[in-house]
């Protein structure tokens, strides 16, 4: 802890005083508007090294902490941009000054300055609203995906998808009770759920189950799988027994609210005569718990049947099912809830720092006519607010391709 809290405060002392000497000493930024950006500073800091060091590895996250990173990001980002911002214009400044006078010199400068913190100010108002409102601002993202090998009884069959509920970062009921309601207004034939019911603990949804009680019954039913969070692995526990038993506690959960929970195991879905199996998995990350078995969950399941995978997380489809020779047609992941923080443009732009990490991490992707769709989440965890990606009910209407 001593080594991390060392090198925290030398990262922070080289941003400050690169802040500080740019703005002030190159750039002629108002004294008085630096002093009180250090005085926000030196809060963000405290508050942040409080809940490291308070931190309780039995207990799990607070909500405490939680805003402990929501300030620190609310610092540092409007904060390095203007540093790159400043740097950039400076090393410019330099090349095509020339002949300018001084005077020009200083004017150029002050204006530049001036103009990257405007600049900064728009990140700035994007995290504070991302935590204020961002983290609750759900969306419905609807699309149509064409199989060739669909049963025609299938064709305009619609699947809702929700993923990464994390409830113990839930923080406003009414704002759960509308999305519910919001999913409950969506016309689909079955709903699934892709893991990550809780932060750590089951208690966590204890407060949430009555909430979750009103999503209406679909007519092919709710089946659900199991995330990384949902061993209670982030935690230390007394002993063996209490986790396990947590474990347990939040497999329950699922039957609480009328989940059918799917541990490396298949269901046929029936419809006119035709069926589509859906297979789940538990979770399988490459940097993560590998406790899914494919095999184990696709046991009946033929290479021509039509097939709906739920796995929770999407490196799963990329280093095991995009090849897999029994062709799963269709994956539902999540995970990544595109890291909460980016730009999107629908239809246009999509940008997420995860996206050096994940291949895929926020919607449709494609390989040989097998698709996957990553669920950007419902919930939200560590940080506590979105930017830019705002947690997803998903609606994919299967059609058979012509």
């Amino acid at each position: 802890m001593m080594k991390f809290l060392i090198m925290l405060a030398s990262v922070f002392l080289v941003l400050e005083l690169s802040f500080s000497l740019l703005a002030i000493k190159v750039f002629k930024i108002n004294p008085f508007l630096i002093l009180g950006i250090q005085i926000y500073s030196l809060f963000a800091y405290v508050f942040f090294v409080y809940q490291i060091t308070s931190f309780d590895r039995s207990a799990g996250t607070s909500h405490s902490f939680y805003w402990g990173v929501g300030f620190m990001v609310l610092h540092i980002v409007p904060k390095l941009i203007v540093i790159a911002f400043l740097l950039v214009s400076h090393l410019l400044l330099l090349v095509f000054n020339g002949n300018a006078s001084a005077e020009e010199i200083v004017s150029r400068r002050k204006f530049i300055g001036q103009l990257g913190l405007g600049i900064a100010g728009l990140p700035l108002l994007g995290i504070i609203h991302g935590l204020w409102k961002g983290k609750y601002n759900f969306k419905v993202i609807k699309k149509q995906l064409f199989f060739a090998d669909l049963p025609k009884a299938f064709d305009g069959f619609k699947i809702l998808q929700i993923s990464d509920l994390h409830s113990g970062s839930f923080d406003n009921a009414d704002k759960i009770k509308y999305a519910v309601d919001l999913i409950n207004k969506q016309e689909a034939d079955l709903f699934l759920f892709t893991g990550d019911i809780v932060n750590t603990k089951a208690e966590e949804f204890h407060p949430w189950i009555a909430t979750f009680n009103n999503l209406k019954e679909f007519t092919y039913g709710k089946f659900s799988v199991l995330g990384n969070h949902d061993y209670g692995e982030y935690v230390t526990w007394p002993s063996n027994k209490e986790k396990q038993a947590n474990f347990e506690n939040i497999k329950g959960l699922h039957k609480k609210v009328n989940f059918d929970l799917l541990c490396n195991e298949n269901r046929s879905i029936e419809k006119e005569g035709s069926r589509i199996e859906l297979i789940g998995v538990e979770n399988w990350g490459k940097s993560f718990k590998k406790a899914g078995d494919l095999s184990k969950a696709s046991i009946g399941i033929t290479k021509k049947d039509f097939k709906v995978l739920m796995s929770h997380d999407p490196s799963h489809w990329e280093y095991e099912v995009k090849e897999h020779p029994l062709n799963y047609q269709l994956t539902l992941s999540g995970h990544t809830h595109g890291l909460q923080f980016g730009i999107e443009i629908p239809g246009v732009f999509k940008w997420s720092p995860i996206q050096y990490v994940y291949k895929q991490w926020a919607g449709i992707y494609s390989h040989a006519d097998r698709y996957i769709n990553v669920n950007r989440g419902f919930g939200f965890h560590a940080f506590p607010g979105r930017v830019g990606i705002w947690p997803e009910i998903s609606v994919l209407e299967l059609k058979q391709k012509s």
